[in-house]
C-alpha cells in the first residue's frame, strides 16, 4: 500500500525559500502522476504543482516562475523548492499520487489522486 509522507517546511519570511520531500513508499505503479496540493484556513485544497513520472509537469498560475516540482524515480520520492515566498502561500502543503495507466500528462483536480500524505506546514510571514 502506498503511503507518501511529507519532509520539510516551516516558517520562513516573506521572500525567502523553503523545500519538502515526500517519500512515497508502497509505489508500485508503473506509470503515475504525483501532485503538492496546499490548504489555506477556510479555503480547498488547490493543487499547485504536478508531475508524470515521465516528467512532465505543470504548474498553477500563482506559484509559476518561483515553485519547482522534481522527483526521483528510483525512490519514489517527490521534491518541492519553493523561492521568494508571499504570504499568501501559507497552507498545509500535501503530496498526492494516482496511477496514470496512460496519457502523458496529469490533472490539477483533486478527485482523480487516491493517495495523500499526512500534511506539512507552512507559514509565510510578512
Amino acid at each position: 500500500q502506498v503511503q507518501p509522507a511529507e519532509s520539510g517546511g516551516g516558517s520562513v519570511q516573506a521572500g525567502g525559500s523553503l523545500a519538502f520531500s515526500c517519500a512515497a513508499s508502497g509505489l508500485t505503479y508503473s506509470t503515475y502522476c504525483m501532485a503538492w496540493f496546499r490548504q489555506a484556513p477556510d479555503k480547498k485544497r488547490e493543487a499547485v504543482a504536478v508531475i508524470h513520472s515521465g516528467g512532465w509537469r505543470s504548474f498553477d498560475d500563482s506559484v509559476k516562475g518561483r515553485f519547482t516540482i522534481s522527483q526521483d524515480n528510483a525512490v519514489n520520492t517527490l521534491y518541492l523548492q519553493m523561492n521568494s515566498l508571499k504570504p499568501e502561500d501559507t497552507a498545509r502543503y500535501y503530496c498526492a499520487t494516482y496511477a496514470r495507466a496512460d496519457g502523458t500528462t496529469c490533472t490539477f483536480a483533486n478527485r482523480m489522486y487516491r493517495v495523500w500524505g499526512q500534511g506539512t506546514q507552512v507559514t509565510v510571514s510578512s
